[in-house]
């Protein structure tokens, strides 16, 4: 994010790089610094002539070549951007010989989404020298909700940690489908406000309290009434809470207590350090810690591995979703 903001800033100063190479798994800065760039470099009776959008399924890199190599027409730059030029990944190191000695009055923008060009090739090389390269990495879940609470920070917003988790465990690490609904919440709450779980269930339909969230924290409490509630509205609505997501939620989740256990020094800043959680969920895993002593957790992952083979068809076949993880809990919390 600090890089991005490093790109956005040395354009808005007027240090403006001939090539803008933009790749990597998360696609959502490569959108957002290709969006910036188009609407910012040539100003709005300059782009009719010397502003061009080319995707890389419908053109080559010669195409590529001789469009950047165009001089502007009435202005001081002409800006190239290439879509998806994931597309000419077989043919894309053809673009190094460009690079070495780019058009000064074109900017390039090449947006290489969900890959990345060997570093170790001709045009990696080339373009960092006479360029710029952002790689753009996939964020770990651990990491999505301190992007949320940075992004809504910049826009003058704040967001209870239980909000910013229920966010998470819906929608994935997916940014720009996170930024889609951030963006929704900004219509309707004020500014230099708090966004709340209540505003996450009534603007987005997430349920506040029928979600993996509350499910793994009446499991780490072991309340059964409240784990059998939850379960029991996943099972009449298998589209919305797939098995395969709980699953997986509640084995990162045990994982960490497990975790917890092997921390001697359990104040609340080293535990949040050490499993990379927000100290407001400290409590949470010390809770389970107690409820649940080290031998047990270990077999609690054991059978979370089994439940998940049986998820996928294996040794419980037809045997409903809803089922496979009732017949969990009741293991777990026994």
């Amino acid at each position: 994010m600090d890089e991005v903001k490093q790109i956005v800033s040395d354009i808005n100063s007027g240090n403006i790089k001939p090539i803008y190479f933009l790749m990597g798994e998360e696609p959502y800065y490569i959108d957002r610094i290709s969006e910036f760039i188009d609407k910012n470099v040539l100003a709005e009776e300059e782009k009719g002539f010397n502003q061009m959008v080319l995707y890389g399924r419908d053109v080559t890199i010669e195409d590529v070549v001789g469009n950047a190599k165009r001089f502007p027409m009435m202005a001081e730059r002409q800006v190239v951007i290439v879509k998806e030029a994931q597309d000419l990944s077989r043919t894309i190191e053809k673009l190094a010989d460009y690079a070495e000695n780019p058009q000064p009055s074109t900017v390039l923008v090449v947006c290489y989404k969900y890959k990345k060009i060997d570093k170790r090739k001709k045009l990696y090389k080339t373009v960092a020298k006479n360029g710029i390269i952002y790689e753009s990495k996939k964020l770990y879940e651990n990491q999505v909700a301190d992007w949320i609470r940075r992004v809504l920070a910049g826009a003058k917003y704040n967001i209870e940690p239980k909000a910013a988790q229920m966010l998470v465990e819906f929608l994935g690490t997916d940014l720009s489908k996170i930024n889609n609904e951030l963006e929704k919440l900004k219509l309707v709450v004020p500014e230099n406000s708090q966004i709340t779980a209540n505003q996450i269930e009534e603007n987005i339909g997430i349920s506040k309290e029928f979600n993996n969230f509350e499910l793994r924290k009446a499991v780490g409490n072991r309340d059964v009434v409240k784990a059998h509630r939850i379960i029991n509205y996943f099972a009449q609505n298998p589209k919305d809470n797939p098995l395969v997501v709980t699953i997986s939620l509640l084995y990162s989740f045990f994982s960490q207590v497990l975790q917890y256990h092997g921390v001697s020094d359990k104040s609340q800043r080293n535990v949040a350090a050490i499993l990379k959680v927000n100290p407001y969920f400290v409590k949470d895993y010390a809770e389970a810690a107690h409820n649940y002593p080290m031998k047990k957790v270990s077999r609690i992952i054991t059978l979370l591995r089994e439940a998940d083979v049986k998820s996928k068809g294996v040794g419980a076949a037809n045997l409903p979703q809803g089922d496979i993880l009732k017949e969990l809990l009741v293991k777990i919390m026994s």
